[in-house]
């Protein structure tokens, strides 16, 4: 394990890949919460960044704390409880007891920087149409 800095503790990867590209190894970083990169931006790379809650309040208020809510996850051995916490966090999906997946059934989007409208779906069809209105009068 590895500490640099302000920076979240390295628990294991975080190594370039040998190679052509920009590739690196899956991350996973301990300790993080918000005013670190890792919890702080969307990161589209193979990262873990690990934030450990005291209680369902905390965890509520880390969920909220990023300024990103594409998906969310939640797994518990009581999904009532799960939903309820769910609610409390601003995401475009929640999912309880499964991975934050598309359905192309139905409508899925983001909230905050994640985006806005929804894709997929009859919802989502919409988002990519232009309607056009004609008024003819004689």
């Amino acid at each position: 394990m590895q500490c640099l800095g302000e920076s979240a503790p390295l628990l294991t990867g975080g190594k370039p890949v040998p190679g052509d590209g920009y590739f690196y190894q899956p991350t996973v970083l301990g300790d993080t919460g918000p005013g670190l990169p890792a919890f702080d931006e969307e990161t589209f790379g193979p990262l873990a960044a690990i934030a450990v809650a005291r209680d369902d309040e905390d965890a509520v208020r880390l969920a909220n704390a990023t300024p990103y809510g594409l998906g969310l996850s939640i797994w518990t051995a009581d999904p009532s409880r799960g939903v309820a916490l769910a609610r409390r966090v601003t995401s475009g999906a929640a999912f309880v007891n499964a991975i934050v997946a598309s359905d192309p059934r139905l409508p899925f989007g983001g909230t905050k920087r994640s985006g806005h409208g929804r894709e997929l779906a009859a919802s989502g069809i919409r988002e990519f149409t232009t309607t056009r209105t004609y008024w003819v009068t004689a």
